[in-house]
């Protein structure tokens, strides 16, 4: 199987990117590549959100795909948010501790409150828990 990316901006500060198949060896740089010309059109201090409900499988080359994106997006003073993943690739996430568990959501009402409370604690003048 081959890896079919796609992608949305729903805000100018915030991305979807939907990944699906395998994220292996063979196809973790058509993300790195598709991450490379994505990422620079969002806002700084933006948020990109990786929906994995189709992505079947991933290794160590696609953890390190998160990984660089996750550390593109934190020196730009962003977030990378994973969303959906099945339980197979969640397991790879807790056995590696790749990703942190604040930032693994089971579904989008779940990443819409934590977004949601993200912003209530901003425009509280309350930032910390960010």
């Amino acid at each position: 199987m081959t890896l079919s990316l796609h992608s949305e901006f729903s805000a100018p500060d915030r991305v979807v990117v939907q990944v699906g198949g395998r994220l292996d060896a063979m196809t973790f740089g058509e993300l790195d590549e598709a991450m490379l010309a994505l990422l620079p059109r969002l806002a700084d201090g933006g948020t990109v959100v990786i929906d994995l409900a189709h992505l079947e499988y991933v290794s160590s080359a696609g953890l390190r795909s998160f990984a660089k994106i996750r550390k593109n997006m934190r020196t730009r003073g962003g977030h990378t948010l994973l969303l959906n993943p099945q339980p197979q690739v969640r397991k790879v996430f807790d056995i590696v501790k790749a990703v942190p568990v604040n930032e693994v959501f089971a579904s989008t009402q779940e990443l819409d409150a934590y977004l949601d409370r993200m912003q209530r604690q901003i425009t509280e003048g309350d930032d910390s828990d960010i």
